[in-house]
């Protein structure tokens, strides 16, 4: 099978489409014939060597949307079901192992399917970890994003009231959200307490961009608020979120509402093949630009 794998750190230019044995599963693994692999930004940075990665050679990627082809003898699924969820020894393949999967709902094709886990599971935890409620408001920083979005979006099937910042250009895609949108940068304390003259239950910042400071201010303290984004937490008393393994009832009912059409994707994918993977993450390296960023399979 083909598969991006790298022997060394470095930019996109170390990855390298290569042919290696096709995975055989064990125990509660599956075989998952890979449709559609989502880029996320911890891809390159475990590339670059800014977070821990696994022995050289690495595979790149872990989140996948495809079908099981082969089923250990302890695993959950069957051969022909439809799942999405995270690779095991890397997703940027035509086959990987998994075991973390949820069901892909036959409404979502798997390019629009391989957007949900990360970002719903991310989202899902942190709304959890937040303890936000029906009735109370919650302020998004970041709200045009994978995750920024899916947690607006969660928050408010949930019976929420959310304001969330974007930039000037994506203020309607917010809105499009059902949340009230406002710009970031300079004043952005004064913007939301407009939108919300009663105040602000819950903090979830999804961007950095040095937002802690607005939204201590906005909270009167550093309760109820966590970021995803910004490294200054810490010195701030601020919790840095980082979702860790557990359930998955967030991608499962994101992957349910998103099936329905009652919530969104911010903006249609940016598709790639599987071998311009190193196009693809100078693309999630940018910043810049709407829409999961996926590479598929000739499958």
């Amino acid at each position: 099978m083909q598969a991006i794998q790298y022997d060394e750190i470095g930019g996109p230019e170390v990855l390298r489409l290569v042919e290696v044995p096709i995975p055989e599963p064990a125990g509660a693994l599956v075989r998952v014939a890979v449709r559609a692999a989502g880029v996320n930004p911890a891809d390159w940075k475990i590339r670059q060597g800014m977070m821990p990665g696994p022995d050289f050679p690495r595979r790149a990627g872990f989140e996948i949307a495809g079908v099981v082809d082969a089923a250990g003898p302890e695993a959950a699924w069957q051969v022909g079901d439809e799942v999405i969820g995270w690779a095991v020894g890397g997703g940027y393949a035509e086959f990987a192992l998994a075991e973390r999967l949820v069901a892909k709902p036959a409404e979502l094709s798997f390019i629009d399917a391989v957007a949900i886990p990360v970002a719903a599971n991310t989202a899902g935890g942190g709304l959890e970890q937040l303890g936000v409620q029906a009735d109370e408001t919650l302020l998004v920083n970041g709200a045009s994003g994978a995750v920024g979005s899916m947690a607006a979006q969660l928050a408010r099937a949930a019976g929420a009231r959310v304001i969330g910042t974007a930039s000037a250009a994506n203020q309607e895609v917010v809105r499009s959200f059902g949340a009230a949108p406002t710009t970031y940068g300079a004043g952005v304390a004064d913007r939301v307490r407009a939108l919300a003259p009663h105040g602000i239950d819950a903090v979830f910042d999804c961007a950095g961009h040095g937002f802690l400071d607005a939204a201590i201010e906005l909270r009167g303290g550093t309760d109820r608020i966590i970021t995803i984004a910004d490294g200054a937490a810490a010195e701030k008393g601020i919790t840095f979120y980082s979702r860790p393994s557990g359930p998955l009832d967030s991608v499962v009912e994101a992957a349910r509402l998103l099936a329905m059409d009652a919530i969104r994707l911010p903006a249609p994918a940016r598709i790639f093949p599987l071998a311009e993977a190193a196009a693809a993450q100078r693309e999630s390296e940018s910043g810049h630009g709407l829409g999961k960023i996926v590479l598929v399979t000739a499958g």
